[in-house]
């Protein structure tokens, strides 16, 4: 007998189960079984995957969920563990069931989360048609009540389904192999005969194989923060949860076999066709006077393009136009263009930065006359059809950059344009990576954190678990040693690649010609935000529009530096009017001079623009394109290089190609250029050269065939012979691997272009912006304020009657540091501070008489005590000493500016009759405080004290390093060092050592490190003998440590003043205390911890004890972080 399994769940119940859709697809394919369902819990999010993969193998895919089912209202926000929901499966049988499925599952997540999205009868009779719905596994209502005894409301629950779902509900039937699995099932077929309800059989499907439930059990107890060692550990009652074949169906149900029979049945009812590959524009209201989207987009397209060329326009500008507008036009493409430059006309009339352009879009002349990008495509050779293709089903991209202060407006206007509900953030999903998988399982089992730690380690980042145990003899033999690693990697093979979590899109949105609900349900995610279920390429093939709003900072940093420029010196710049020949500009490139310049700023951008000294923008455009793996590792960058400086004579792939790629001295590195060349060599259109890259790229053999043949053929049309033919297709196969899209370079490399532009004319003004964009990150700051330095900029310190909320250039090549970036402080308290400063504070007394103590905490004052922001005042120990006053003088200043009363001292008899201390905190203290706060330090640094001494012991500054030769001796406080295993079985470090002229890594090695392990630790004070060397084979220069000795032996203490463990009050029991306590236990310091406890919006901060303060490192928070889903570290 043939069966179908209807209540199936795939990774999409994360945690949840094991099964990958594509293995379940196979599997029943190769059972031979007609059909087969997805049931997840609560989610839709497989749905679109599994139906494409299910159709392509033949088998019909049915649709459906296990929903939660509220006990009563879905909106009530009660009941215990067990209480609080209902299980049942749903079956969509149509279009309108699928549809009223997406409904149902979309208002569980909107409407009725509470722990679990939940449903409720109401909505179930709401949208019900098209359904058929199965009683689910023993957590459903019918037969919880069964279980329970209270068969009158089992009956009643029958009842009152069976008519919602009138001939189109199932009493579902279960056997996992317990006596009372079967107990259970004769009394659902007693009250099934009664009611006259079908049966129908499944098997609860959660992993593929008997062999994955040890795996599958560690999974669902990682899910709830469980050990398997635990009393309270999860683990699913009886056996046979697996894909049970038709065979092992009919021995559990052969006595019953209208249940296995109606499997088939239902299966046969349900032919739902999703339509998929279509356009779902959302409605563009085109202005009175235009009868269509496509006649105003060609207005629109040729007014721009005489503001771009003037009038008349050029002959290839109007051929090339009407063109594109045709192929727009043919694939009804007009509302597409027109809304995206409806919000970027919004952005720009906003005065929101947008970028030039962003993928081939910019190879558009629509979109640049539209002004949708800013960079010509004739000017620099640019193919529309790379852009949008004409043979193409999918929408086009037309990613857009925007300042990131802005981005939301413009989300915002859209949402309000086309319908709140008509647009959402994409959901996206994070899996079970190798070094995760391992950390995840070994808590499970129960392996000491430090075990787990180390055996992490040892896998290579960001390669998988197979690729580790065969390059990694350590991991091979502690598999072979130790029957707990072992089993270990036995599981975590099985769970590595899973999905794990749900989350957002970094940019993603969708949006849709009617609510969303229509199309996609949206998800519930921890934090509270709502995201798609369908991922982006699920919604792409459904036909939605979803667009990349990327906030991109180097916009807003051009804004901020034109905007002082214009305030300060009152000179207006156009970033368009800015010449694109500027020899300053160059210079400061070819210099290596690029920290803060887009795409410019690693170590090996800088390597290459110093070897290629761009002289002109085409170069700059190339430069991006190169810097890749791909041209990298090919040679083809030093071949670039090499033919630039005429050190390599420039050849031709065939001579008929000198044109196309004469640019780029003989080589092919853009895409538009292969496909120039398909069309030069074999006369393929422009469409079809591109099919043919996509082909390369994608790796797809049978297409690829078939264009070689077409190829091959074209070029023997054209006079080659088809051995050259054939060597001409390897050619652009091999290139097509490494070439790029060239609009996106040339877009980009004018945001290179102008960065470094603003930084070679206006350095003060570009460093102040550029500081203020990455406040928020204190080593950022650091290092552009290192930067500063070598650029002769003094970055004075914060001072609280000087300060802006931003870092703001005060004289020629002078900056002061923003107030907005000291840590702690924040930019809403620092504007209420500079609200009320008016012409400065005149001591530290008038400052709390002025300030509002609600909007400026106790924690901000401190921090710009700490931070030095208050030192015209006074000591800061002394200042510190005062606050609790100072607290006070602003309480009782408020009430009295409230009461209406003026005082007739103007307040001053309300000041503390108090005297400031003048003790002031040791230097060392104050360095600690300013490295907290501040990132770096700024008013003196930890070796100064030892200045002499190090000048006598010819001790190098690290920013002179580069250019010593052989040993020499350096000296510095380490900033982080990171402690690795060597394949031998030694212990190595990677240390970041700082001074005062900037920072250097220094690698370690076991020699130098196992001699004194402990002087390798942040704070620490040394002096190093180094060499320059190369290390792991690869050619890299490093630093590498001869000798190591102690400055000082006291290390000097750097770390947070706190650390906030954010974890979710579920994951709080017994259990959790203990592992938190043994991870904490393993990281001892002098940092207080904090414990906040959040459930539904409400919070509990609680400070542990002395005895549990701790040391900063990456490995305490990874560590906090995997004892539960939900927790967050904050330092």
């Amino acid at each position: 007998m043939s069966f179908v399994h209807l209540h199936v769940h795939s990774e999409y119940s994360l945690l949840d189960a094991m099964c990958r859709v594509g293995e379940l697809v196979a599997r029943a394919a190769e059972l031979g079984m007609p059909a087969l369902a997805l049931t997840d819990h609560g989610v839709l999010s497989g749905a679109v995957k599994f139906y494409q993969e299910a159709r392509e193998a033949g088998i019909k895919p049915i649709l459906g969920c296990e929903l939660y089912v509220a006990p009563g209202s879905r909106t009530e926000r009660k009941g215990n563990p067990g209480e609080r929901f209902y299980h049942l499966v749903a079956l969509a049988e149509d279009l309108r069931g699928w549809k009223n499925l997406v409904k149902l599952v979309n208002r569980a997540h909107l409407e009725g989360f509470y722990y679990k999205p939940r449903v409720d009868y109401e909505l179930l009779e709401r949208f019900s048609q098209g359904l058929i719905a199965l009683s689910a596994c023993d957590s459903g209502e019918i037969q919880k009540k069964l279980a329970a005894g209270n068969e009158r409301g089992a009956w009643e629950a029958a009842g009152k389904l069976s008519e919602i779902f009138k001939d189109r509900f199932y009493i579902e039937l279960q056997d996992h192999g317990l006596p009372k699995n079967r107990e259970l099932v004769k009394k659902q077929l007693e009250l099934a005969r009664k009611l006259g309800l079908p049966v129908v059989a499944t098997a609860d499907v959660h992993y593929m194989s008997a062999e994955d439930r040890d795996a599958h059990r560690v999974l669902i107890n990682i899910q709830g923060g469980k050990k398997l060692s635990g009393e309270d550990a999860r683990s699913f009652e009886g056996e046979d949860y697996h894909f049970l074949t038709p065979e092992e169906m009919v021995g559990k149900f052969g006595e019953v076999p209208e249940a296995l029979k109606n499997t088939l049945e239902i299966a046969e009812r349900c032919e739902v066709e999703l339509p998929l590959g279509g356009h779902l524009l959302p409605h563009f209201p085109v202005p009175e006077g235009f009868s269509s989207p496509q006649e105003y987009l060609e207005h629109l397209a040729w007014e721009g393009a005489r503001e771009r060329f003037g009038d008349p326009l050029p002959p290839e500008v109007e051929e090339r136009l009407r063109y594109e507008l045709s192929v727009i036009g043919k694939m009804d493409l007009a509302s597409y263009f027109l809304i995206v430059q409806d919000f970027v006309r919004y952005a720009r009339e906003e005065g929101i930065p947008v970028g030039p352009g962003r993928g081939s879009a910019a190879g558009s002349l629509v979109t640049y006359c539209l002004g949708i990008t800013q960079v010509d495509p004739l000017k620099y050779g640019l193919i529309f059809e790379r852009f949008l293709n004409p043979s193409r089903i999918s929408l086009p991209d037309i990613d857009m950059d925007f300042c990131i202060r802005g981005r939301d407006r413009v989300i915002e206007y859209v949402a309000e344009k086309y319908g709140r509900d008509h647009l959402a953030q994409i959901g996206t999903f994070d899996r079970m990576a190798s070094r995760s998988v391992v950390r995840d399982v070994a808590r499970v089992m129960g392996l000491p954190y430090e075990k787990a730690d180390r055996i992490a380690k040892l896998i290579p980042f960001g390669k998988p678990l197979a690729y580790a145990l065969e390059n990694v003899p350590q991991l091979k033999a502690m598999i072979d040693e130790d029957t707990e690693v072992a089993q270990l990697f036995e599981v975590a093979l099985k769970l590595e690649g899973l999905l794990r979590n749900a989350s957002t899109h970094a940019a993603g949105v969708v949006i849709a010609p009617e609510p969303l609900e229509e199309f996609v349900p949206l998800l519930h995610l921890a934090d509270g935000e709502f995201v798609t279920q369908f991922d982006m390429h699920d919604l792409e093939a459904l036909g939605l529009l979803k667009m990349d709003f990327l906030g991109l900072r180097n916009l807003t940093i051009l804004y901020d530096t034109r905007r002082l420029i214009a305030e300060r010196l009152g000179v207006e710049i156009d970033l368009q009017e800015i010449p694109l020949d500027d020899e300053a500009t160059y210079a400061l490139i070819r210099e290596g001079r690029t920290d803060g310049v887009f795409q410019l700023e690693s170590a090996g951008m800088k390597a290459l623009v110093r070897r290629l000294a761009p002289t002109e923008f085409r170069e700059l455009i190339a430069i991006l394109a190169l810097y890749r793996p791909g041209p990298l590792e090919s040679g083809m960058v030093d071949d670039y290089i090499e033919r630039k400086h005429g050190r390599q004579p420039v050849t031709y792939p065939h001579p008929s190609l000198e044109e196309i790629l004469s640019e780029t001295y003989g080589l092919p590195i853009y895409q538009d250029q292969v496909m120039l060349m398909a069309q030069k060599l074999a006369g393929f259109s422009l469409a079809e050269a591109d099919i043919l890259r996509k082909a390369m790229g994608k790796k797809k053999p049978e297409v690829m065939a078939k264009m070689r043949e077409k190829f091959v053929e074209g070029c023997i049309a054209n006079g080659l012979s088809r051995e050259e033919a054939e060597r001409l297709f390897s050619d652009i196969e091999k290139f097509s691997s490494y070439a790029f899209a060239k609009a996106h370079a040339a877009a980009y490399a004018h945001i290179t272009y102008w960065t470094a532009y603003f930084k070679a004319h206006y350095p003060t003004y570009f460093m102040a912006a550029l500081l203020s964009s990455v406040q928020d990150n204190l080593d950022k700051v650091a290092a552009y304020i290192r930067e500063c330095r070598e650029m002769g900029i003094e970055v004075l310190p914060p001072d609280v009657n000087e300060s802006d909320v931003d870092f703001t250039p005060v004289g020629e090549r002078v900056i002061r540091f923003g107030l907005g970036a000291i840590k702690h402080v924040g930019r809403a308290a620092v504007e209420a501070i500079l609200a009320v400063r008016g012409e400065g504070f005149r001591d530290f007394f008038d400052f709390f008489r002025r300030i509002d103590p609600e909007r400026v905490s106790r924690d901000t004052v401190e921090a710009l005590i700490k931070a030095g922001a208050m030192d015209r005042f006074g000591p800061r120990k002394g200042l510190l000493a005062l606050v609790e006053e100072g607290l006070q003088l602003a309480q009782r200043s408020k009430r009295e500016r409230l009461s209406g009363q003026r005082s007739f001292f103007d307040g001053e008899e309300l000041l503390p009759k108090v005297k400031l201390p003048a003790d002031e905190f040791p230097k060392r203290m104050l360095y600690a405080f300013e490295r907290e706060y501040l990132g770096l330090f700024i008013s003196g640094h930890p070796l100064d004290e030892y200045a002499e001494k190090l000048a006598q012991w010819g001790v190098v500054p690290l920013a002179e390093a580069s250019s010593q030769r052989g040993k020499f001796t350096v000296a510095g406080l380490v900033k982080k060092a990171t402690a690795k295993p060597t394949r031998n079985g030694g212990r190595m470090a990677f240390v970041l050592l700082e001074d005062r002229s900037g920072e250097q890594e220094v690698v370690v090695f076991p020699g130098v490190y196992e001699k004194a392990p402990g002087w390798f630790a942040e704070g620490r004070l040394l002096i190093l003998k180094v060499r320059w060397g190369k290390r792991n084979g690869n050619g890299q220069k490093s630093l590498i440590a001869e000798g190591v000795s102690l400055l000082e032996e006291e290390a000097f203490e750097l770390g947070p003043e706190r650390i906030t463990v954010e974890v979710p009050l579920g994951l709080l029991d017994e259990d959790f205390l203990k592992r938190f306590v043994e991870v904490v236990s393993e990281h001892p310091g002098n940092i207080p911890l904090v414990v906040k406890l959040y459930d539904d919006g409400r919070a509990l901060e609680v400070e542990a004890g002395p005895r549990y303060r701790v040391s900063a490192s990456d490995e305490l928070y990874a560590a906090l972080q995997s004892l539960g889903p939900g927790i967050k570290v904050v330092a």
